[in-house]
């Protein structure tokens, strides 16, 4: 079935029916007053997509529907007399306004005009729904260039002597309606289809493609709307509702609260005898919706009245259309409001207020990224500037940039890295890769609910709509304001707070924050597990961190506060020196500047903690480069020259008696001691030099190296802790070791520490106390973490590094080279640099997490790459067990709230983590089961020869292989648990396959013998990977219970499940089951004998295997043998 009447749509089914589909249903059944129509589901438009085909049977299924509406409507399709129009519109599971597209008054031909004539007595009406339909039908359906409609549109207002649509008669309509037709045989060869039903099936056709069109593909790309969130277009055929049939018509969009501000107020916009494109379009600048009191008051009381039901029923702010015909409302379409980050914020609070939303609700209702919008500047108030023109606020905030004119300039000047705000007369669809690109948007016509604005106050970017004084002319690239002429390329600024425009850019001011937005964010400091702290390098930084909420600083890196500019000779002092002792001298008078610098933060920040990273860069990167260094040697070398002919000139003027007493005053042995001094340099960078410098002298080598560059930075540190302990101020000091492969690193520098805390202890004569830990940052420091745990304290992630070693290739040069190319055509999913690669460094996190804590129970662990301030992967920071995430200080507030969200998300499904438990304890026990007695059914394919799995830290005899389940030998209680747990947490279309997995189960089926168990193996597998464990919070009997498990008094999930799936009753009293402080750990895979592996003196390994049983592989990979040895298919991790 394809499709569903309006009275019999599922309204939550957005998926199926799209948003705009689905709240056409529910507000059909709620008893809104909508017209009569019916959708066409998604699974169609995927279907055509796929075959180029519309689906067999569709078209009856619509030709049925239309029937319906002629019998609900007494009108007639093609009718001669009274004929039935109707609109075609999209509408996706995600909204996406103005991208994909729309045609109204479809069933207009020459004789349904004559009839629509008739019925209404109205000759401008007909004619003017006529050229309408006929110029989006042309352009929609059939990819007629728009703008030859409007040349011949605007070549009729000229000859009238007309400027505005509405002032055209009758006649000048029946003109453009000839015109528009003779366009349409000139570009397409063909007449204009006079078959309603053709008609019909042709824009069917064409609202299916719009989902791939450029617009539509660019703003799902933009917003990061994946296949999962909305996958294909419905097409919603309504019943047309006019209204342009006189002055007792109207059409007009409104918001349920302001989607700028989130002021609880009547918000929108109408214009009378319109259609309703003319709103959004921003054809013509509509009128206040508060004018409609006093123009059409009982209209407006229906209306006050539609919009009142709308967020009670939703629960959200609305963003609706309607008309009104002849007096009556109608209510066209609703969808969740596309607000600002103000006004989202603004809302959240105060909806939670009014208690219409829990608070729960109002943390997640907030994308966390959007949250970087408030941390934009505002213009000083001060300024006196004079501005140009104003228009209607339709987006705040504010934007300075050149002029551009049309959407593919501004693309292409934004890429190149300009500032631009992008000027129209209006804007349209089409130009949405221009407003990816650019600063702010300028229109002179359309309102606040126009596409610019609606599309401006999404993505967060200022807007001014409307401003009328401006005369734009794209073709010329000019925009005339009185006198004053802007060129393209020429700076203006605007405010889309107050809609005023600039010449020239304004100075701004730091952003504030809202008492909204501390309140929300208050709320989710409450709610999350994760700590926020803040990458900050330098004092300035840790205020800025602070202001924004850090609960300290999660990165110092030492060497940023080498590059001050009075710094920095003594740090090139220090690389040049020849000796120990003239390095000492340096790193002598180095001391003092960090001392003074880690005692600030520490003042700053306290008493929350300060992670201080020791030295990680090659010294060569304090040095100029080789190639600019020659260039100074030579100019130098020329610059000698020039000084030894002038002092030999100079000297024989003086021996003629001329210019007596005269001195050049330029010493040349001042400049060769100059250029003996780069020389040096020079040789200094060439011995440094590294073929690759990334993987070369860095970090902890460069501190076992030159041991006294950490002890300077050691004494600094604890100097500054000394110092503010004196002043009675509790600090928290974290020294971070960097680059760290093997426990015997930490060890040395250990040493350090304690020598040189043993020294500062004894001149201050206070004890000191700190933490010590390491960043991990390389591949065989995932591998190694039990052993770092036994010296670490804590493990920082820098996952920039672990990145880049486990892609093998430089985030600088992919950026630069092929990384866009492979996240826009799909090679990679995210740029890995900007948002965690869960299946790969993900799984060496988890590793680490899994081996250090083994070791270290009370193991802290954080992350400090630019990931940690990226929402998604702050999610799997939260599932991993991750304590804290460290962002650069602008990122807090975005962080603070992605974590609150982390929890909640996982909050409500059963937890991951038991499921993980029950997969890791199945793993061992699977391999107890004896091999299958008979061979296996002939459709059941036998499972390859499997391969020995290996230990991740330490070379290991092979495990014997997992033997395929026989239908004798059911699964393991614990792997059924595992998967039904799992079940619960699928997507609603997963749990069919999923349970037909459970079932075969429970027969004893082979695993992988029927086809609905094999792709549930998959479904399994992906859930496997993508699910949400929650480390430190185990199930409680106050936690709701999943769908799938009933859990009686007393009761956890796990214990409910084991019951359910051994048929077990329930216990007359379950006592609830501890919540450890880290994850427990499966038992060893076989209790197989363990050969002495070879003896490694550098670097001993763990005493028995069953530690490294408990983590082989990570957890991702113990999920992963689970699941293929229960579907009998037994191949490595």
């Amino acid at each position: 079935r394809y499709v569903y009447a309006f009275s019999e749509g599922d309204g939550k089914n957005k998926r199926l029916l799209g948003g705009k589909g689905a709240n056409l249903c529910e507000m059909t059944q709620i008893g809104l007053n909508v017209p009569p129509g019916f959708v066409i589901s998604t699974e169609a438009c995927l279907e055509y997509l796929d075959h180029q085909v519309l689906p067999h049977e569709l078209m009856e299924q619509v030709n049925r529907n239309i029937q319906t509406l002629e019998l609900q409507t007494g009108k007639k399709f093609g009718g001669e007399s009274n004929p039935l129009l109707v609109s075609v519109r999209s509408g996706s599971a995600m909204s996406m306004p103005g991208m994909m597209d729309t045609i109204l008054n479809l069933g207009l031909n020459q004789t349904t005009l004559r009839g629509l004539i008739q019925q209404t007595g109205n000759v401008r009406f007909g004619y003017d729904a006529y050229r309408r339909f006929i110029q989006l039908f042309g352009k929609v359906a059939l990819g007629v260039n728009e703008e030859h409609f409007n040349e011949e549109f605007d070549a009729i207002k000229r000859a009238a002597g007309v400027k505005a649509d509405i002032a055209l008669e009758a006649e000048h309509l029946r003109e453009a309606c000839d015109r528009f037709l003779a366009v349409v045989l000139r570009e397409t060869g063909k007449a204009f289809p006079e078959d309603v039903y053709q008609q019909l099936e042709i824009s069917i056709r064409a609202v299916f493609n719009s989902w791939m069109g450029k617009r539509a593909i660019d703003y799902r790309r933009e917003f990061n709307i994946t296949p999962d969130m909305a996958n294909g277009t419905a097409v919603n055929v309504v019943t047309m509702v006019f209204g342009n049939m006189g002055n007792d018509c109207a059409t007009g969009v409104g918001f349920t609260r302001n989607p700028g501000t989130g002021e609880n107020e009547m918000y929108g916009e109408y214009l009378v005898n319109a259609q309703g494109e003319d709103v959004v379009a921003g054809i013509r600048t509509p009128k206040p919706v508060a004018e409609m009191a006093h123009e059409m008051p009982e209209l407006y009381r229906q209306l006050v009245d539609l919009r009142n039901k709308l967020e009670a029923h939703y629960r959200e702010v609305q963003d609706y259309e309607y008309t009104i015909e002849k007096g009556v409302l109608y209510c066209l379409q609703t969808r969740n409001g596309k607000m600002n980050a103000t006004a989202m914020v603004r809302t959240s609070v105060e909806m939670y207020s009014e208690g219409l939303i829990s608070k729960d609700q109002a943390l997640l209702r907030v994308n966390p990224s959007d949250l970087e919008q408030l941390l934009h500047p505002r213009l000083d108030p001060h300024h006196n500037q004079v501005s140009l023109a104003q228009g209607l606020p339709a987006s705040p905030g504010a934007a300075s940039g050149r002029c551009v004119f049309d959407a593919d300039q501004a693309e292409m000047l934004g890429r190149a890295g300009e500032k631009v705000i992008l000027v129209r007369e209006e804007t349209k669809p089409e130009d949405i890769h221009g407003f990816f690109a650019s600063q702010g948007i300028l229109t002179s016509r359309g309102g606040k609910t126009s596409h610019a604005a609606v599309v401006a106050r999404g993505m967060g970017k200022a807007c001014v709509a409307g401003a009328e004084g401006i005369m734009v002319d794209s073709r010329t690239r000019v925009a005339k304001i009185g006198d004053i002429t802007l060129r393209e390329g020429d700076i203006i600024t605007i405010d889309g707070s107050n809609g005023y425009v600039y010449l020239g850019e304004i100075p701004t001011l730091p952003p504030e924050f809202s008492d909204e937005l501390n309140t929300l964010l208050a709320w989710a400091d409450e709610k999350a597990r994760l700590k926020v702290m803040a990458n900050g390098d330098t004092p300035d930084m840790a205020k800025v961190a602070v202001k924004y909420g850090a609960r300290g600083i999660g990165l110092c890196r030492t060497e940023r506060m080498f590059n001050a500019v009075e710094r920095l000779p003594v740090v090139v002092e220090m690389i040049m020196a020849r000796t120990l002792e003239e390095r000492q001298a340096a790193l002598d008078k180095l001391l003092p500047m960090q001392r003074q610098d880690f005692e600030e933060m520490f003042r700053i920040v306290a008493p929350n903690p300060v992670t201080v990273r020791l030295l990680d860069p090659p010294m060569h990167e304090f040095l100029p480069s080789e190639s600019q260094l020659l260039d100074e040697i030579e100019a130098l070398k020329e610059y000698r020259l020039a000084v030894k002919g002038r002092t030999t000139a100079l000297t024989a003027m003086n021996a003629l008696g001329q210019a007596q007493g005269a001195d050049s005053g330029i010493n040349e042995d001042h400049v060769n001691s100059i250029i003996a001094k780069k020389e040096l340099m020079l040789k200094k960078v060439r011995d440094l030099h590294e073929v690759n410098p990334m993987l070369g002298h860095r970090g902890v080598r460069l501190g076992i190296t030159y041991p006294e560059i950490y002890e300077m930075q050691l004494r600094a540190i604890l100097e500054a802790e000394a110092g503010c302990l004196k002043a009675g101020i509790q600090v928290c000091p974290e020294i971070m070791v960097p680059q760290v492969i093997t426990v015997q690193e930490l060890k040395r520098v250990r040493a350090s520490v304690d020598k040189v805390r043993a020294e500062v202890e004894a001149h201050y004569g206070i004890p000191l106390t700190f933490k010590f830990g390491t960043m991990i940052e390389t591949v065989r420091a995932c591998t190694r973490a039990g052993d770092l745990a036994e010296l670490a304290e804590f493990f920082s992630f820098g996952t920039n590094d672990l990145t880049q070693a486990v892609y093998s290739f430089s985030r600088e040069d992919a950026e630069n080279k092929f990384l866009p190319l492979y996240t826009d055509t799909g090679i990679l999913h995210d740029n890995p640099f900007e948002t965690l690669d869960v299946k790969g460094v993900g799984v060496l996190m988890q590793m680490s997490v899994d081996l250090g804590r083994t070791t270290n129970p009370n193991l802290k662990v954080g992350i400090c790459g630019e990931q940690g301030g990226d929402p998604s992967s702050i999610r799997f920071c939260h599932e991993v067990g991750i304590n804290y995430v460290s962002c650069s200080p602008h990122r807090v507030p975005v962080a603070r709230l992605a974590a609150a969200q982390a929890l909640l998300l996982a909050r409500g499904a059963v937890s991951s983590q038991t499921a993980h438990a029950a997969v890791k304890s199945a793993t061992s026990n699977a391999a107890a089961y004896p091999p299958a007695a008979q061979s296996a059914p002939a459709a059941h394919v036998a499972a390859p020869t499997p391969t020995p799995i290996v230990s991740a830290n330490a070379p290991e005899p092979s495990i014997p292989a997992l033997q395929p389940i026989a239908a004798s030998a059911p699964a393991p209680v614990e792997a059924q648990v595992a998967i039904k747990i799992l079940a619960t947490e699928t997507p609603a279309g997963s749990r069919s396959k999923v349970q037909a997995y459970i079932d075969a189960m429970a027969t004893g089926e082979p695993f992988g013998f029927t086809a609905p168990a094999t792709e549930a193996v998959g479904e399994i597998e992906s859930v496997a990977q993508t699910a949400e464990p929650t480390v430190s919070q185990w199930e409680s009997p106050s936690e709701p219970a999943a769908p799938a498990i009933r859990v009686q008094p007393g009761e956890t999930r796990v214990a409910a499940a084991i019951r359910e799936l051994s048929g077990a009753s329930a216990p007359a009293a379950v006592q609830p089951e501890a919540r450890p402080a880290v994850a427990p750990q499966p038992e060893p895979l076989a209790a197989q004998p363990t050969p002495q592996a070879p003896a490694q003196s550098a670097e001993p390994e763990p005493k028995t295997a069953a530690a490294e049983g408990k983590t082989k592989g990570g957890f991702m990979g113990m999920m992963s043998k689970a699941f293929k040895a229960l579907k009998d298919i037994d191949k490595p991790s």
